[in-house]
């Protein structure tokens, strides 16, 4: 036993002595390109070797704005000349554009309880025009504004231009990421044909830009990977297979975002049109009002004001908005419906939009007049039974009003003595009386459950409570479209009654 005790000791000596594990601990920093295009973005990565790496908090990378963020581990072990050597990195990944040449700093990472540092970095960026240069004459990306400088509120077009040599064919479509507009209301229009200007095949695709604020603003470029064959690659037919993909960007933007004057809701310059339906309308019937607005500016961005009247209910849809380039100019057009319903006579009010003007830096006035609609009211009318009595008196007298027509019927019958037969018709007659009386509550409470309200009233109930329930905004939209006649709706009475008991105490 102590033989084979002293061979196996021996045989440790001789794995231990042959087998070197080593463990590289320390922090390296790369990024994905040095040399980049204007607008183009950039992963830094910082890899730190060991056991536990603690990075940290980068917000920014210079004076660029960290985009996005990645942490990830990895784990490896390899065995060469005899050296057995283990290896686990921690990698922090980030991504930011620079807008000029920059230094990227050193930064401190823990590692193991010990503090290392990375080195520095310079980047160089490249005006875009360098696309082509850089990349292939084949395409270029470029992106251009109608207007560096604007007030706030005021619309500005920026196009981004995709230009592809003519002859040229992609193998798949290009992977665009559009540019980045913090701080703007953003519409994208949609795509026209590409068209052809001198060699080449250009895509536009342009952006309707709304600021919300004032200052200084740099909108990032465009980006775009370019998908060609690889030539290198041939299968057995002589046929290129596999994809060469080349990354291009756009150039950047300055804008300049000044204050305006005086607050206005719009921006721009503009007519409006409003027209009512009906003056005269009976009870509980819609009136309808539609306003056009149209101009020189955009409207996509527009709350239009709301209208309350006491004892009417109003119903707005959403507003129609048009966008479009006339001689390169964006003009506009809203389109915004209201239905207003009542029981009596009402008065829509006069509303009044401000807007600015650039050119002039005046404030003017859009106006929508006001409208007296006038409603007839419901008219009753009793009708009078013929009563034909040889031995009776009757005496009518009818007394009309405006509204109302009513009959009042007055007769005077002959007494004559009661026979025995009709004491029991009357006594039957009481009988079945107290059964009605006994179950009539059961038969109210069936009829009041089956249909407790009509579609007008739970109109009105459901209206004001649009904003809150997207069934409730649905039913009123269906309710409003029967009440004006479309015949194709349906209304579940289950889902309404339960709507209007919902929100009826309300």
């Amino acid at each position: 036993m102590q033989t084979l005790g002293k061979q196996m000791a021996k045989l440790f000596l001789i794995i231990a002595s042959t087998f070197q594990f080593l463990y590289a601990v320390g922090v390296e920093a790369t990024v994905s390109n040095t040399d980049v295009v204007q607008g183009e973005s950039v992963k830094f990565r910082i890899i730190a070797t060991g056991d536990n790496a603690t990075f940290p908090n980068i917000n920014k990378v210079g004076n660029a704005q960290v985009l996005g963020r990645h942490k990830g581990q990895n784990s490896s072990h390899s065995y060469v000349n005899g050296k057995f050597e283990s290896k686990h990195t921690t990698t922090l990944s980030l991504t930011f554009i620079p807008q000029k040449d920059m230094t990227i700093p050193s930064f401190s990472v823990t590692i193991d309880g010990s503090v290392y540092k990375t080195e520095t970095i310079e980047i160089k960026v490249l005006k875009a025009t360098a696309t082509k240069n850089r990349g292939s004459s084949k395409f270029s990306l470029r992106m251009k504004a109608d207007k560096n400088s604007v007030v706030v509120g005021e619309a500005f077009v920026v196009t981004v231009y995709f230009s592809l040599k003519n002859g040229i064919r992609l193998s798949d479509n290009p992977q665009y990421t559009k540019p980045e507009f913090n701080g703007f209301f953003v519409k994208e229009i949609p795509q026209k044909d590409p068209y052809r200007k001198g060699s080449y095949q250009v895509s536009e695709i342009k952006y309707i830009l709304i600021p919300t604020s004032k200052g200084n603003f740099t909108l990032s470029g465009a980006r775009a990977k370019i998908g060609l064959a690889d030539t290198s690659r041939r299968d057995m037919f002589g046929r290129f297979f596999g994809i060469n993909w080349t990354p291009i960007a756009s150039n950047s933007l300055e804008i300049e975002v000044k204050e305006k004057l005086e607050e206005t809701d719009l921006v721009g310059k503009f007519t409006l049109k409003s027209k009512l339906d009906h003056k005269k309308v009976k009870a509980n019937k819609p009136v309808n009002l539609t306003v056009t607005i149209k101009g020189e500016g955009s409207l996509e961005d527009f709350e239009f004001p709301k209208y309350e009247i006491d004892g009417v209910t109003i119903y707005s849809d959403e507003a129609k908005v048009q966008s479009r380039f006339i001689k390169g100019k964006l003009q506009s057009t809203l389109v915004k419906s209201f239905a207003f319903i009542s029981e009596q006579d009402f008065e829509i009010p006069a509303l009044s939009i401000s807007m600015y003007d650039v050119k002039t830096s005046k404030v003017s006035y859009l106006k929508i007049p006001k409208y007296q609609v006038k409603v007839e009211a419901k008219k009753v009318v009793a009708t009078v039974a013929n009563v034909s009595n040889s031995k009776g008196v009757i005496q009518t007298n009818l007394k009309p009003s405006a509204q109302v027509e009513e009959s009042i019927i007055t007769e005077v019958v002959e007494k004559k003595n009661v026979a025995w037969w009709m004491l029991l018709i009357a006594f039957i007659l009481g009988l079945l009386l107290m059964y009605i009386v006994q179950y009539l509550p059961i038969i109210y409470k069936f009829k009041r459950e089956k249909s407790p309200f009509k579609e007008s009233e739970a109109l009105k109930i459901l209206y004001a409570h649009m904003s809150e329930d997207t069934k409730v905004e649905a039913m009123v939209r269906k309710l409003y479209a029967k009440k004006n006649g479309d015949k194709s709706v349906e209304i579940d009475k289950k889902v309404l009654r339960e709507l209007v008991e919902k929100y009826k105490e309300q």
